[in-house]
């Protein structure tokens, strides 16, 4: 990682992994409401005119050259319009807590592709060990929850089909999309996805099954303001200073910020799991961080003794 700007860095993966653990329960509520497909559709559609309005303030324009439209069309078919379809669809038919564990998987997809894709990002045993660590920690704190008997093989494989997907696009917009800055990725990403979407939407979804009722309407403001526009820019923003894999990670942490604010909005009490499960993905995050962490105490300790 970076040496610079270590502060912000930590502080940006802390708050995606707050506001994207608290997206799983929004969506499960929204879609009590607003059908999936629909329900992304408009999500973006409110994330896009925000962030429109960003570059417009900052006097920002849309990058147009050929890498920009190909990293656009890139995140629009990979990371936002047909993998966020296959996830709410997919809560319909599956319990939060699994599909937490198959999302989980997300880090290594990335941190395979990274090591083929991204010559300066190889795979090893630290992140290896770190990464099979966090997604213990994933199985701990959902398996109670998990019933075998009677699960949709269907919600199952969208989930997963969405992870390779979106960790796919990651590496590729790692890989070729570094001088284009956040905003620009993220609203040229959800142009051609928003255009998707509503097609997938009035294809498949009848639009008299949206009612926008108290919880419709606060699950698509929630979503597509901090679940879109502040997650995606912070996002894009780390993955120009970190590597891959790492940001990756973030994944891990979001199924143990679902349950606590489950748990709190439900006022139930934290199951013991929970925090088992925490300290192996913490751990996992440490491990992964490994040889990182290893340079960085030996520099300071070379200081010291110089």
């Amino acid at each position: 990682m970076m040496k610079t700007g270590k502060a912000l860095i930590v502080a940006g993966f802390v708050l995606i992994s707050i506001i994207w653990g608290s997206t799983w329960l929004v969506i499960k509520i929204g879609l009590d409401s607003v059908p999936p497909f629909f329900g992304v559709a408009i999500r973006f559609t409110l994330a896009m005119m925000i962030l429109a309005c960003i570059m417009w303030i900052r006097k920002e324009r849309l990058p147009m050259d050929r890498v920009a439209l190909r990293s656009y069309l890139t995140l629009a078919l990979l990371s936002f319009s047909f993998p966020f379809a296959l996830v709410y669809w997919g809560e319909q038919h599956i319990s939060s807590g699994l599909a937490a564990i198959l999302f989980a998987m997300y880090p290594f997809v990335v941190a395979i592709k990274s090591h083929f894709f991204l010559p300066e990002e190889k795979l090893n045993a630290f992140k290896l060990i770190g990464i099979v660590s966090g997604f213990i920690g994933v199985l701990v704190i959902f398996w109670s929850d998990i019933r075998f008997s009677g699960m949709n093989t269907e919600g199952m494989l969208a989930i997963v089909i969405s992870t390779l997907f979106q960790g796919t696009a990651l590496v590729m917009i790692k890989r070729t999309g570094k001088h284009i800055s956040s905003t620009a990725l993220s609203l040229g990403g959800m142009i051609g996805a928003v255009i998707v979407l509503f097609i997938l939407a009035f294809s498949f979804e009848n639009i008299s099954d949206i009612s926008f009722d108290e919880k419709g309407i606060g699950s698509i403001l929630y979503l597509g303001t901090f679940g879109t526009v502040v997650t995606f820019l912070t996002y894009y923003w780390l993955l120009k200073r970190v590597e891959a894999v790492y940001l990756s990670l973030v994944t891990l942490v979001t199924p143990v910020i679902a349950v606590i604010l489950g748990t709190l909005l439900l006022d139930e009490q934290l199951p013991a799991r929970v925090f088992s499960g925490a300290g192996l993905i913490l751990a996992g995050i440490l491990i992964a961080n490994g040889k990182d962490l290893l340079i960085l105490i030996r520099t300071h300790k070379d200081r010291i003794l110089s």
